[in-house]
């Protein structure tokens, strides 16, 4: 597939997908969903990809839905707009929290609506300094979707996330990374810097470790403590199975860097 609305490229163990859209804040249409689904299936089948970076070209990560995309003028009928959701949003959603590797995000800029539910569904958010996080739906008559619901409760707390939910404040980098929605903001000119070398430390760790951590933390939340020392028993068996962790352990032994593979 040739891609229109986003750039994607492969190299030395990352994959990075840039929503390209900058003219309009890189908001979402049926054609960036088709071409993300397409990007990330590309991924999923290449055993070389251990990390993925997901950023935003220009001056906005993502601005959320692109509503010309979708406007109901008077006396139309209804859009279904949670039909839409399935095949796009919560697809994407699913997918990414899925992924059998670190995802990276780098919010750019502003992150809106769907926008910023989209970052929270990444494993680690870095953002400049300069970018900011609305929950914008409120201003329309619509809930947080993209797992809005469910990722602003877990980060902040049930009283903030209501307070986000309710009132489309913007949350300014700084502030989300002290309030735990995000792991850092940093500098602007030093995003990519910083997104791109961890990208590069997660493309030579133990992938399928890391993923197991990303399943037991992603299942702790709905979990009981009994359910949970189940899983980690469960996982930890799987993990204790795998090339990297012999070689981690020979690494240690041998007092030198390993080599992990990934497998």
């Amino acid at each position: 597939m040739t891609y229109e609305t986003i750039l994607f490229d492969v190299a030395e163990g990352v994959a990075t997908i840039t929503l390209n859209r900058p003219d309009k804040l890189n908001s979402f249409t049926a054609k960036m969903h088709e071409e993300l689904a397409d990007a990330l299936k590309r991924i999923q089948k290449d055993a070389s990809v251990r990390c993925l970076l997901l950023t935003g070209s220009g001056r906005g990560f993502c601005a959320g839905q692109d509503l010309g995309d979708r406007v109901v003028q008077p006396g139309d009928e209804p859009l279904n707009i949670g039909a839409y959701l399935e095949v796009g949003y919560n697809r994407l959603v699913r997918t990414i929290t899925s992924l059998e590797m670190p995802v990276i995000c780098a919010v750019n800029g502003v992150a809106a609506g769907a926008g910023a539910n989209l970052a929270f569904a990444c494993d680690i958010v870095l953002a400049a300094k300069s970018a900011s996080f609305i929950q914008a739906f409120c201003k329309i008559g619509l809930i947080p979707d993209s797992g809005g619901t469910w990722t602003l409760p877990r980060l902040v707390g049930q009283g903030r996330a209501m307070g986000l939910a309710l009132l489309g404040d913007k949350v300014p980098a700084e502030q989300a990374a002290q309030w735990g929605m995000i792991w850092k903001a940093v500098e602007d000119d030093a995003l990519m810097t910083e997104a791109q070398a961890m990208a590069a430390h997660f493309a030579t760790q133990p992938t399928k470790g890391l993923a197991l951590i990303k399943q037991a933390i992603r299942a702790s939340s709905t979990n009981t403590l009994d359910q949970q020392l189940d899983l980690e028993r469960d996982l930890q068996t799987i993990a204790g199975r795998t090339d990297d962790y012999r070689e981690g352990v020979a690494a240690f032994m041998d007092k030198r860097k390993p080599n992990f593979q990934g497998k």
